[in-house]
């Protein structure tokens, strides 16, 4: 009975124990989400935009993936992934990402995975950006969505140790799907995306050197002109000679008086003398006194005026005394 009880108290005591002991939780390695402007590879400008930016650091690798604006009725993101070999990461226990030549077959598994439903064909044409070659691969979807795949692996080459000859490389890939834009467009975006990021050390520079100046630069004998064209090649001709100078014509400007309309004139009613009253061409007894002539109408001819008839005019020569009268009256 005695045993029993100790027993007890023993368990009593431990579950006491327990119950106060308190620790810190830890989190586990894994992807950590930046900042916009802390991604290693930026599309041009333009977009598409950045949305949110991953990051993804092992022992010898810092891998991030961009995910950009998208527009499109296909099932997935947009993304540039960007990743590079052959730098010390945060997270040494998770070890480093090995090195695996660009395979026909893993580019299809890739496209496959990240372009579901929409059947891409590779581009058979040489391309390069500024950073070295890349490939691409493009189709459209049944919607009439375009997309591309594109990868790139930027590698200086070798290096002076053996034993960094897997590293002091970056992985480019980078998918994109548009309802709106065409194959042309959205290869643009291969050709101007910019790679923000670096290696410390000059041995794992995978960029390679920097290209040297051209060998015109100062070197004799070999003139360097502001224009393409130069002095040669049917550019401008060798010489100074001046431009004969251009006589232009004076410019007479003659000034138009404008003259007011003349005043019209309106014919004033002329007043004739006692004539032989018009038979009426009513019946009625015409009316003797003075008859008012209208005064005539421009463009119009006047109608002359006859004597009624029954009535007999003298001749002028007839007009004298008694004598000459009564002789033409015969």
């Amino acid at each position: 009975m005695h045993l029993v009880k100790i027993a007890a108290l023993v368990t009593l005591a431990g579950l006491a124990t327990s119950c106060t002991t308190t620790g810190g939780v830890r989190q586990s390695a894994g992807a950590e989400t930046l900042p916009n402007e802390k991604a290693l590879a930026f599309p041009p400008p333009g977009g598409p935009a950045i949305v949110s930016v991953v990051e993804r650091q092992h022992k010898d690798d810092v891998e991030q993936t961009i995910s950009l604006s998208t527009s499109s009725s296909v099932a997935g993101q947009n993304f540039l992934k960007v990743q590079f070999l052959g730098v010390t990461g945060s997270n040494p226990g998770l070890g480093s990402t090995p090195y695996k030549m660009i395979s026909d077959g893993a580019i299809a598994s890739e496209m496959a995975a990240t372009i579901p439903g929409v059947r891409l064909a590779r581009s058979a044409t040489f391309v390069q950006n500024i950073y070295g070659p890349f490939g691409y691969a493009s189709g459209q979807s049944r919607a009439g969505d375009t997309c591309i795949y594109a990868w790139q692996q930027i590698r200086a080459g070798r290096s002076v140790p053996v034993e960094q000859r897997n590293f002091s490389m970056v992985q480019v890939r980078l998918r994109l799907c548009d309802a709106q834009a065409n194959e042309r467009q959205l290869l643009s975006t291969v050709y101007g995306y910019t790679i923000a990021g670096g290696f410390e050390g000059e041995a794992l520079n995978p960029y390679g050197a920097p290209r040297g100046a051209e060998t015109l630069l100062g070197h004799p004998g070999d003139p360097i002109y502001p224009d393409p064209g130069g002095y040669r090649n049917g550019g401008t001709p060798i010489g100074y000679e001046p431009r004969p100078v251009v006589v232009r014509p004076a410019i007479v400007r003659r000034q138009t008086t404008v003259q007011p309309p003349a005043a019209a004139t309106v014919a004033v009613p002329q007043v004739v003398g006692p004539r032989v009253p018009l038979p009426d061409p009513q019946g009625s007894v015409p009316q003797t006194g003075v008859t008012t002539v209208p005064a005539p109408i421009p463009g119009q001819v006047q109608p002359r005026m006859t004597a009624p008839s029954g009535t007999i005019v003298p001749s002028p020569d007839c007009i004298g005394d008694a004598a000459t009268t009564a002789a033409c009256r015969r």
